[in-house]
């Protein structure tokens, strides 16, 4: 079994990342800020996808953010997640090699 393409690690990234937002647009006096990372952070893993979703990803790169995947799984406090909503998608992109 393949661990895949970067494209395909980013979408289960971009699921999880999904679910994190919505649990974070609980709070209804960051709801702007919520979706505006969410758009931001979206657009990042599109540039990605679009310059290398085909490539092979590594296996340990796919581990990892199965990893931070299975974390924020864990989050319920909402508070938390939207301090996670900044800090996973750069967890994410540095795994499969992105500088930023």
């Amino acid at each position: 079994m393949t661990d895949g393409t970067v494209g395909e690690v980013l979408a289960r990234a971009l699921d999880a990342y999904e679910d994190l937002g919505s649990l974070g647009e609980e709070v209804e006096d960051e709801w702007t800020y919520v979706t505006d990372l969410q758009s931001t952070w979206r657009e990042r893993f599109d540039e990605v996808v679009a310059g290398r979703g085909a490539e092979p990803v590594d296996p340990r790169a796919a581990a990892a953010v199965a990893l931070a995947i299975a974390e924020i799984g864990r989050i319920e406090d909402p508070h938390r997640a939207i301090d996670w909503l900044s800090t996973f998608p750069q967890v994410v992109l540095l795994a499969v090699g992105e500088a930023e």
